[in-house]
Order: structure tokens, then C-alpha cells, then sequence
């Protein structure tokens, strides 16, 4: 009899026995390849012989001991590198166990620093439709995925509002150019923060590249350049999620350094330990850190398994990797192939809307009909239809619905390790134009 509660237990799971690179192998020897991490996790593939070495030496050393009495050598490296990797301004890091972790703290953090300067009533958080940004309630108060919100929605904190997503592809208008778009776009950020009254704001959230809600989609030129003056003129801070778009899954370490901006607080996690261990973090500016150290002292917040000394070992030795390995050179290399095929392979595709993304981190959006950009009744399940024809095609990908409108649309988003090759990448979109063409079959008979 199985006792484990699965996410869906009605659906019978496969079982994995191995991985090696970016093959996960099943208990019957099938090799399935990951086209998505996961959830854009296991970033070095399944099987580095360097992060595994560096956690049982850290395991033979001490594998954990309580924040609250400790630090360790290898928790201050670990933050020592982040910093001198990280955009300018930020100076401390607050390490957790994920990414739900990670944004909680910067939600809590937000609400402690305002309280610090003595401004109680900055209280209210503005995030975007269409994001994600983690499944613990607060997280998901913030957060505008509303097929994750909707049966929670008398537990959520009513403090947040959401402005519409930056979507070219659905929300720019005809003959608007890319930049005056994001300039529009981003303005809604001012609107709403005036007629909510600037004294009450207290942050805005973004995922700097929006992952699996909406499909990889990019922020146009200058956007985050607007968004950034527009929270400096009202004293708002700005947080960026880049839980799953950063750690070098865009092509560099940060995403927002293809921004040219500097966030106050930044969560990341995910790719951080390439699925080895279970880590996320929270980096913080001198501002914010300063006033807290000048203020109370502390940080009314934590965890149990914070500054994991083995996860931050696994971390540790990701970073090396991806820089002894030039990693980020092969994200903007094999990403620019992703990019190539997928253009020659689904733009005149009736069925997809739209190719997007950036280095290792894209997705097609799917359409019932090309020219009006209408999407899939839902009831079809087109995106869960993708991924069970991508499984049958022995590849993993990551499908979600509601793409368009929260509860409309179907896009599938691809995140392979960092570690793909060229043939792998022509192997990724050859069998997930087959799962997409089999998928629409099923339901336009």
C-alpha cells in the first residue's frame, strides 16, 4: 500500500531510480529528458560528481547546527560569494530553505523595516498579475496567480493589489512600439500607488523574467528602469522574485542585470542548489539591513533549517561549477539555438501565439486561433494534454494553464540544465512539436 500523499493522488507517478546529466532515469531504465528542471531546479542535471562530493564533506564535517547558536564557515562563504556576485546595494543575505521561504522573509522584512523609521502606515504591497511568488499564504497573497489564490482567498492578507502584467503579446496595443509600451505598462505602478496614497505603500514585486504562471515572459526595454525611478520617487521599496529566473537560468547570474537596475530586496532559491539540497535566499540592501541593526537589533523572523551548513555547501559548489565550467556562456549559447529552433519550428504554427523568452528560459503560448489570439476552452486541457504526450515521448516538460487571463490559456515553458548540448536542444523542440501536434489532435477530433 503507498502512504505517501502525492500532490495529485489520483495520478499514478512513474518512479525515478537514477539521473545522469540531463536524463532522468525510471525504475524500467527509461531515460526521460528534462527539458525543465523540474521547475527550472536541477540546473547542473541530476548527477555532478562536485556538488555531491562537496555535501558529504560538509555532512563529515557538521551537516547542521541552529542559526540561533552557530554560524559557519561555510554559511558566511556562501553569502560572501552571493554579495560579490550581486547588483550593487545589496550587502546581506538571509538564507532559508526555498523559495516560499525566501519571499515570506522579504514581505516580513518590508513590513519590520517601515516599522524601523517609524512610517506604520506603509502597508500595502503591489505585485502584478499573472506572477507567481510562492505558495505559503503570504507568498501567495502577493503573488496574482489566481488558479493557485482562488480557494484560499479568505486566508489571504488584504493588503495587496495588483496592477496588469507587462505581456507584449497580449496587452500592447496596435501600432505601439515595444518601448512606449513599457513605459505605459510600468506607469501603472504610479497610478496605482497614487490612488492608494504613496504614505501607505510599501513595496512593489516582480519576477524579474515571469516564470511559470505566464510562460518566460520578458520585461521590454526600459521598463524595470521606469519601475525603479518610479519607487525611488515614492519611497517604495522594490523587491524582485527571481526564484526561478535567476541564478544564471537568463544567462547571467542575476536576471536584473540585463535591467541595469538594483532591487532593495531580492529572493532567489531553486537554482541556487541545482536540486542537490533545499536552499533559497534573501538579499538585502545596506539600507534596510543598516536601519534594522541601528533599530531593534534583530529580525522578527526565521526557521528551523535557515543557513542549512550542508545546503550551503551544495550552493557553494554549484557557484563553482557554473563558473569553472563557464555555464552562463553555454546558457546564452544553446539559449540563442532554443530561440532559433523554436522560432523555425512554431512561428507559423496555427496553434502557438507566441515564442518568448530568454537563454535557457522560454515558452510557447498555444492558441485556438492564430489571428485572434483566442485561446483553448480550458475544459480541453490542452497544457496537461502537452505533458502527458511529452512523457510519452520520454521528455519532461512544464506546462500551465491560465496563460492569457488567470483562467484562460495554455503555454508550456522549457528550462533545461545549464549542462544541455546543441543535439539536445534539437532533440527538446523535435519531440515537443510532436507532444503540442499530438495534443491538438486529441482535441480538434
Amino acid at each position: 500500500m503507498n502512504h505517501v500523499f502525492h500532490r495529485a493522488p489520483r495520478v499514478t507517478l512513474p518512479h525515478a531510480v537514477g539521473g545522469d546529466g540531463v536524463y532522468v532515469i525510471g525504475e524500467d531504465g527509461t531515460r526521460y529528458l528534462d527539458a525543465c528542471c523540474g521547475a527550472a531546479v536541477s540546473c547542473l542535471g541530476h548527477s555532478d560528481a562536485t556538488v555531491r562530493q562537496a555535501m558529504h564533506a560538509q555532512i563529515d564535517k557538521l551537516a547542521y547546527v541552529h542559526s540561533g547558536f552557530f554560524t559557519t564557515d561555510v554559511m558566511e562563504e556562501l553569502a560572501d560569494r552571493l554579495i560579490g556576485l550581486a547588483p550593487d546595494g545589496l550587502e546581506r543575505v538571509y538564507l532559508l530553505s526555498g523559495g516560499s521561504e525566501a519571499m515570506e522573509a522579504a514581505i516580513k522584512l518590508t513590513r519590520q523595516y517601515f516599522l524601523e523609521i517609524d512610517k506604520p502606515d506603509r502597508t500595502r504591497i503591489i505585485a502584478r498579475e499573472q506572477s507567481y511568488h510562492g505558495n505559503t499564504l503570504g507568498a501567495l497573497a502577493v503573488g496574482g496567480n489566481k488558479l493557485r489564490r482562488s480557494p484560499f482567498m479568505p486566508l489571504l492578507i488584504d493588503k495587496v493589489s495588483h496592477i496588469p502584467a507587462c505581456n507584449p503579446y497580449r496587452l500592447r496595443e496596435d501600432g505601439e512600439s515595444l518601448e512606449d509600451y513599457a513605459l505605459r505598462s510600468a506607469n501603472e505602478l504610479e497610478t496605482e500607488i497614487l490612488r492608494l496614497g504613496p504614505s501607505t505603500v510599501a513595496a512593489f514585486v516582480a519576477e524579474t523574467v515571469v516564470g511559470a504562471t505566464a510562460g518566460a515572459l520578458v520585461p521590454p526595454p526600459g521598463y524595470f528602469k521606469r519601475i525603479r525611478e518610479i519607487c525611488d520617487q515614492y519611497g517604495v521599496l522594490l523587491i524582485l522574485d527571481e526564484v526561478m529566473c535567476g541564478m544564471g537560468r537568463t544567462g547571467t547570474l542575476f536576471a536584473c542585470e540585463q535591467e541595469g537596475i538594483s532591487p532593495d530586496l531580492l529572493t532567489t532559491a531553486k537554482g541556487l542548489g541545482a536540486g542537490y539540497q533545499a536552499i533559497g535566499a534573501l538579499l538585502v540592501s545596506k539600507e534596510i539591513f543598516g536601519t534594522l541593526v541601528e533599530g531593534s537589533g534583530s529580525f522578527q523572523h526565521g526557521h528551523t533549517y535557515m543557513g542549512h551548513a550542508t545546503a550551503c555547501a551544495a550552493a557553494c559548489a554549484v557557484l563553482d561549477v557554473i563558473e569553472r565550467d563557464d555555464l552562463l556562456a553555454n546558457v546564452r549559447r544553446q539559449g540563442e539555438t532554443l530561440t532559433q529552433l523554436l522560432h523555425e519550428t512554431f512561428d507559423n504554427h496555427p496553434n502557438v501565439g507566441d515564442v518568448r523568452g530568454r537563454g535557457l528560459f522560454q515558452a510557447i503560448e498555444l492558441v485556438a486561433d492564430r489571428k485572434t489570439k483566442e485561446p483553448f476552452d480550458p475544459l480541453m486541457k490542452v497544457q496537461a494534454r502537452i505533458k502527458t504526450q511529452a512523457m510519452d515521448r520520454n521528455m519532461m516538460c512544464y506546462p500551465f494553464g491560465g496563460t492569457a487571463d488567470g483562467k484562460r490559456g495554455d503555454h508550456v515553458l522549457l528550462a533545461p540544465p545549464f549542462i544541455v548540448t546543441d543535439e539536445q536542444i534539437h532533440e527538446i523542440v523535435r519531440r515537443l512539436k510532436e507532444a503540442v501536434d499530438a495534443a491538438v489532435r486529441e482535441v480538434s477530433t
